[in-house]
């Protein structure tokens, strides 16, 4: 397999994503690497083209691509080949979030210049910001950008909840442009807050892993965004619960949530999707750049691989 070249992005290469054109399955890859922690390109590309071969219906840079352990450089050039491989097969939404509203927005301008189809930014993460303050950071991306913007409330995984009046308020303000995936505990309730308050206008993607799809999709999420490992179980899931298949849906939702359970916290689903997808041959290595606050280890890897195999039993595949 030849490995696509990229370089610097030249002149604006964003074509316009109406917000209803991004729905269905986004995984969000993980960032494979060598053993000098550099990032392996090649396993890169293959991980994408093996995602679209299970029909996703695009794909996300985001936190467990591991971007919070990235340089700047790197995160621009993994935004770069994301684009330049992904947006042969369907959209790519690459995530921009910063500590600062200034990275963040130059982060945003790399990512369309690059061609990405949309944008996700989760909030700071080291300052507990005020609703006011979270405000002026989100419409500076919507300000300085064309594409749409998934506003990700990351609190399942780092800092406080996003309000809900907020989050609401900025689609009243930019209606057509946002668009959300809520992480913050307990999903369900708020995510039908989320729905009451904004009448229901707000697009919202499902954003715990899969664990919580099927109570999510009742309250009205157009998508889900999981890892990458397992997304053929998730491209059945939701081709069943799209069909209203209950027989299909309760057989695979049971081994698929028993598998997610097992991944706690933002290292414990790395550390998972990564063996998972060297045990499917499509990474070489399950490195995680250091350090890390979880380790795969070898009982709970074996209970990992078990409850792997009968989720692979319930769906059929994965079959490539």
């Amino acid at each position: 397999m030849a490995l696509l070249t990229w370089g610097s992005p030249a002149g604006n290469r964003y074509h316009p994503v109406m917000p209803d054109e991004l729905a269905g399955v986004f995984p969000v890859f993980q960032t494979p690497f060598l053993a000098d922690d550099t990032i392996d390109w090649k396993s890169l590309e293959y991980e994408i083209r093996w995602m679209h071969d299970h029909g996703v219906n695009g794909i996300v840079m985001a936190m467990v691509s591991e971007t919070l352990r990235l340089s700047g450089k790197e995160r621009r050039d993994l935004a770069e080949a994301a684009c330049e491989i992904g947006l042969a097969y369907g959209p790519v939404i690459v995530s921009v979030g910063a500590e600062s509203t200034k990275v963040a927005v130059d982060y945003a301008l790399h990512a369309e210049r690059s061609g990405a189809s949309a944008l996700m930014a989760i909030p700071p993460t080291t300052v507990p910001s005020l609703d006011d303050e979270l405000a002026s950071y989100y419409r500076a991306l919507l300000d300085a950008t064309a594409a749409p913007v998934v506003i990700q409330d990351a609190s399942g995984y780092v800092g406080a909840p996003m309000s809900i009046s907020l989050q609401a308020r900025l689609l009243d303000e930019y209606p057509g442009r946002v668009l959300f995936k809520p992480e913050a505990e307990p999903i369900g309730p708020r995510l039908t807050e989320l729905r009451e308050a904004t009448g229901g206008a707000a697009r919202v993607f499902e954003g715990s892993g899969g664990i919580a799809l099927v109570d999510s999709y009742r309250r009205g999420v157009v998508g889900t965004m999981p890892g990458a490992e397992v997304c053929w179980a998730l491209v059945a899931l939701w081709a069943a619960l799209e069909r209203g298949d209950r027989p299909r849906i309760d057989a695979i939702n049971g081994p698929l949530t028993a598998l997610i359970s097992l991944q706690t916290g933002l290292d414990g689903f790395i550390a998972v999707e990564k063996h998972l997808l060297v045990r499917q041959g499509v990474f070489r290595s399950a490195r995680v750049r250091r350090p890390v606050g979880y380790r795969l280890d070898p009982e709970t890897r074996l209970e990992v691989d078990r409850r792997f195999d009968l989720l692979c039993e319930a769906v059929g595949g994965p079959l490539l």
